[in-house]
Parts: structure tokens; C-alpha cells; sequence
């Protein structure tokens, strides 16, 4: 395991990178013209950036970004 110390602006900046990353793979999710292979590798990604992001945010704000599980297995 690794820690790392952030001050309060570094926490935000964190939270703004990981919410844009978050959305910029919601997109491609969505795309109806990439191919179940890179769908998969999308979802393993988001899964990891996800955990990150939950770490910082509140439940709320984590709600927005929950995947639905029958759709990304």
C-alpha cells in the first residue's frame, strides 16, 4: 500500500481529474461503435478510477459515476 499527503487544493484538482476522466469513459461507453474487447478493457479502467474517485467524494456525488452492473459485467 501506498499513502500520499495532499493539501485541499491538490484533494480538488484529484476530484476534478478523476470526475473528467470518469466522464471522458462514460462516453466511450456509449459508443456504440466500439467492439466488445475495448469495452471491457474501458470498463476494468473505470473500475479502478472509480475506487479512486470514491476515496474523495461524497455518496452523492459517487452516485453519478455507479455503473450499472447488468449493462458492464
Amino acid at each position: 500500500m501506498l499513502g500520499i499527503l495532499f493539501n485541499d487544493k491538490e484533494c480538488r484538482e484529484l476530484d476534478y481529474i478523476l470526475r473528467k476522466e470518469l466522464d471522458e469513459m462514460q462516453l466511450d461507453l456509449n459508443d456504440s461503435r466500439l467492439d466488445g474487447e475495448i469495452k471491457n478493457a474501458i470498463v476494468s479502467r473505470y473500475r479502478v478510477i472509480f475506487r479512486m474517485y470514491a476515496r474523495l467524494a461524497s455518496p452523492k456525488d459517487l452516485s453519478r459515476y455507479a455503473l450499472n452492473r447488468r449493462k458492464y459485467r
